[in-house]
């Protein structure tokens, strides 16, 4: 029996042979199509450059081989460092103090262990996520998902821009209007874009620069604010909210939403992996984690910063309160803060505001460099996970320029539009609609990872095992249900009954599709008595042809 998969692929039953001693059994049962467009494609991307692994080092654990295999993992963890993820942080802070840094604990975790899955279905098959499905659904369902995560990622990029033109007006002091920030964001963006020419490494160093710029910035805010270390402690390992209410509990959700980002999963870290050799492979996943984890722990920290920040300065402070002591220093922006008792709600923006008024201009200025930087790394990284997904899932081989320039125009119409004809206020409170966007499609990453980590006929000796598939799923059915209840809470929250039956109609597609990709997901975990007519199998297989003459 073999395992169906698309007609470019040829499988056969699985066969371990040895080849002078060392193991040469294939850990790909699915390869990329040799296709005529790209080979004859004179572009390239981000990943097709390859990294050389060190030879000859024996120990367990190697510092060398660790060099060599950082830089994907940052890249990565930018995803959890963009405007809309620091946004969600500062609201924490001011709403609910230092009581829901367990919430940023424990979501950074369940981001890492996704990731884990995603690296290790690259380094075992040679491709991302996306090609894998291209590979295991059907058109229709394939087209759909492609969809859905181009929505994640158009959501993210209106997002950044959001950040970066906030950014870029904080800093000029208002001399540069919204709409101004918005377009200079997206030529800079292009500029960007083309740093990759100059090599993968340089590239990677770069990211690194931008996350330093971050930690630094938003660490001088931490510093100066100088919160209770042990109320930090505190919020970070006792998973508890004394005296949290309704709204407390959405800035939780919140938090989730914001941490783990759909369209981020599908990228894939390319180093010279012999894919043929189990030692190297097992090697490559212990490094690829050891790197991911590092990463996700230096993200976390600049995010534990900008939560503390808030819950120090600014939990239960009201408008009353910051109105005043804006009228003191001078601000002129003390009408953005009313003259009334309420609890004070702040966004990017007002986060600037506020941290100049209570700690001096340079607070403010620093703030703005820390989220101009959040929204330029995230911007490109989104810009590459955009290239992935449009080329796995669709095998279409668009060039970078013609690629950002479709999801560009897309992402900034809307946003140029509001920045234009309303004021900052509104340009900050997409975030919410954005947010939810989001997290409605975080099924549509989580789930397919789960899926085809846990198929032999992929994985062979690397699918997950049963702790695995049990925890995954239910990790995956955790932050669906949080993100799904987020999405419930901001639809009531828009009282109009028309809202309502549209989202009921959109609820009901929506829900069929998410079964009909469990469905499958439950065929790869094990359970045999759904497998009717479904295209997932789960026997072992391999190619008939050589790996190598696609790598070539």
């Amino acid at each position: 029996m073999h395992a169906r998969l698309d007609s470019d692929v040829v499988i056969m039953p699985h066969d371990s042979s040895q080849d002078n001693g060392v193991q040469t059994n294939q850990y790909s049962s699915i390869a990329p199509a040799a296709s005529p467009v790209a080979q004859e494609d004179p572009f390239t991307t981000y990943f097709e450059e390859k990294v050389p692994i060190p030879e000859n080092v024996n120990q367990i654990f190697s510092f060398r081989k660790l060099w060599a295999f950082t830089g994907p993992g940052f890249l990565m963890s930018i995803a959890y460092l963009d405007p809309g993820n620091i946004e969600s942080d500062l609201q924490s802070g001011a709403v609910a103090g230092f009581k829901l840094l367990w919430v940023l604990l424990g979501s950074t975790i369940i981001g890492l262990l996704l990731q884990r899955l995603a690296a290790r279905l690259g380094v075992v098959t040679g491709m991302h996520l996306a090609e894998v499905c291209n590979r295991q659904y059907p058109t229709v369902p394939r087209v759909i998902l492609w969809l859905m995560i181009e929505l994640a990622i158009i959501g993210s990029d209106m997002q950044e821009v959001i950040g970066c033109a906030i950014a870029l007006n904080l800093l000029s002091v208002g001399r540069i209007p919204l709409w101004g920030g918005v377009l200079i964001t997206i030529t800079d963006t292009f500029v960007f874009l083309f740093l990759d020419k100059y090599g993968l490494r340089k590239l990677e160093a770069f990211f690194g620069f931008l996350i330093t710029v971050m930690a630094v910035s938003f660490g001088y805010e931490y510093v100066l604010v100088n919160p209770n270390q042990g109320g930090v402690l505190k919020g970070m390992f006792v998973p508890y909210c004394a005296g949290c209410g309704s709204q407390q509990l959405e800035q939780a959700v919140g938090i989730v939403g914001a941490v783990i980002m759909p369209h981020n999963i599908y990228l894939h870290s390319s180093r010279e992996v012999d894919r043929k050799n189990k030692k190297d492979v097992k090697e490559a996943n212990k490094y690829f984690f050891i790197e991911s984890a590092i990463a996700l722990f230096i993200s976390f920290l600049i995010n534990v910063f900008v939560v503390a920040v808030f819950a120090q300065a600014f939990y239960n402070k009201t408008n009353m309160d910051v109105n005043a002591e804006c009228n003191a220093t001078g601000s002129p922006h003390t009408d953005l803060f009313p003259l009334n008792n309420d609890t004070l709600q702040v966004d990017i923006y007002k986060g600037g505001i506020v941290l100049g008024c209570f700690f001096g201009p340079a607070a403010l200025y620093i703030w703005a460099i820390g989220i101009l930087a959040a929204g330029q790394s995230s911007t490109m990284t989104g810009t590459y996970s955009g290239q992935f997904v449009m080329e796995g899932f669709l095998n279409l081989r668009w060039s970078r320029f013609a690629r950002v320039l479709l999801t560009r125009s897309i992402a900034i119409t809307p946003t140029l539009l509001v920045a234009i004809f309303q004021d900052v206020r509104h340009l900050t409170g997409m975030n919410d609609f954005l947010n939810v966007l989001q997290s409605m499609q975080l099924p549509f990453a989580l789930i397919p990872i789960l899926t085809f980590t846990s198929l032999t006929s992929i994985m062979n000796d690397f699918a997950n095992g049963l702790v695995w598939k049990i925890s995954g799923g239910i990790v995956i059915l955790m932050v669906c249900a949080i993100n799904m209840y987020f999405v419930v809470v901001y639809v009531t929250s828009l009282n109009s009954v028309l809202y309502y039956v549209l989202a009921g109609f959109i609820s009901v597609a929506y829900l069929c599709f998410i079964l009909y990709l469990v469905w499958h997901c439950l065929i790869a975990l094990g359970v045999s008595c759904l497998d009717f007519g479904s295209r997932v199998r789960n026997q072992p297989a391999v190619l008939i042809e050589e790996q190598s003459e696609y790598d070539s």
